[in-house]
């Protein structure tokens, strides 16, 4: 019988692809180990994005997947998660206690991206993450009011605000600063300025994500954000309907110019789902969040039924995620929310903290 060999594991490794990012395991950079004793292999991952509730199937996954080696008698696969900071914009640097900074954006209004982006960030903290949110919409800001939450945010200098935490989610909107009846009527300079202030006046704390909820459009707080804050990545939330799909390629363009990669495009309010009888009905088209992922070259990252659950628990203050955890909509979340972390942990790693500033001095 030969000898089993660390190249013919390898060998074998090429040929798992993950299934969060689509890349086989080697070239992800996921195997850090393989030991062989005689005929057991150990073989450790380490996977670049939270991962809690598929980590089980994927470790069996890929036990079963090494069994097959002739001569194997035992197979251990050992995984653990490290969340690195990526590469952002030039010129720019990582904010401060936050690895990544990921932005939700939209072409037009009414297309649920504050929705999806609470639910996003509520089902990064169930994979194992520690996340933020920042409603960046200020004219209307809406994330108070999906999570139950009020009130003046805590300081403890005076300088500085505590961001209000709610399901394990810190969290901070010019919402907690002004009476909820109160209009915005500000210029689109005193907008970015507040924006850029409710970032850098955060005590964030430890943050792997902080998911900034952009206004619908492409207007100054958009520009803004895309050319001063150092954004990882950005996520498009569109509807199939042509007119939403118009508009959302006005966004995945701007992101296109200022140089912040595109992760994926989420489709909601793909499917109706009658609550009476089941029925299933495209009300605004289908297929659209496909074909633009096709057209641009960047990752569809999956899509949410148009369900009055999903509205209703937003408005009550309890997101679907932490509502109906086990639920379809939930796991659809999860779904994305993994793809999501697991294409940035793909993207060029930031290494600008790991390296000592090194001072020339005549002496």
């Amino acid at each position: 019988m030969a000898q089993l060999e660390k190249t013919d594991v390898e060998n074998l490794l090429k040929t798992f692809i993950d299934p969060n990012h689509g890349v086989d395991l080697v070239t992800a950079k996921s195997v850090k180990s393989i030991v062989i004793e005689g005929s057991r292999i150990t073989v450790k991952l380490e996977l670049g994005y939270p991962a809690k509730s598929t980590i089980d199937a994927l470790k069996a996954a890929v036990e079963q997947h090494l069994s097959v080696l002739e001569g194997v008698t035992q197979v251990t696969v050992e995984v653990s998660v490290k969340i690195l900071s990526h590469a952002v914009q030039q010129a720019l640097k990582p904010q401060p206690n936050i690895k990544n900074i990921i932005a939700v954006a939209s072409g037009k209004g009414g297309v649920g991206k504050s929705t999806t982006s609470v639910n996003l960030a509520l089902a990064l903290v169930a994979e194992g993450a520690k996340v933020g949110i920042l409603d960046a919409d200020i004219y209307g800001p809406s994330i108070p009011t999906m999570l139950g939450l009020s009130g003046r945010p805590e300081s403890e200098d005076n300088k500085t605000m505590l961001p209000k935490i709610a399901y394990g989610l810190q969290t901070m909107s010019i919402g907690y600063l002004i009476e909820p009846d109160q209009p915005m009527i500000w210029r689109g300079p005193i907008a970015t300025n507040t924006l850029q202030q409710l970032l850098r006046d955060t005590n964030w704390v430890d943050l792997d994500y902080l998911i900034i909820d952009l206004p619908p459009g492409t207007g100054d707080i958009q520009l803004t954000l895309a050319q001063q804050i150092p954004v990882s990545g950005a996520i498009i939330v569109t509807t199939p309907q042509d007119i939403a799909l118009i508009d959302a390629q006005r966004g995945l363009g701007m992101f296109a110019k200022v140089n912040v990669p595109v992760l994926g495009v989420v489709e909601n309010m793909s499917m109706h789902i009658c609550s009476q009888c089941g029925h299933a009905e495209a009300i605004f088209g289908e297929g659209g969040g496909i074909a633009m992922s096709e057209k641009n070259k960047v990752d569809f990252l999956g899509a949410l039924p148009l369900d009055i659950t999903i509205r209703q628990y937003a408005d009550s203050g309890k997101p679907t995620v932490v509502a109906d955890p086990d639920g379809k909509a939930a796991q659809i979340y999860k779904a994305i929310a993994r793809k999501t972390a697991a294409k940035l942990a793909l993207k060029t790693k930031d290494y600008s903290t790991r390296f000592p500033n090194i001072v020339v001095q005549n002496t």
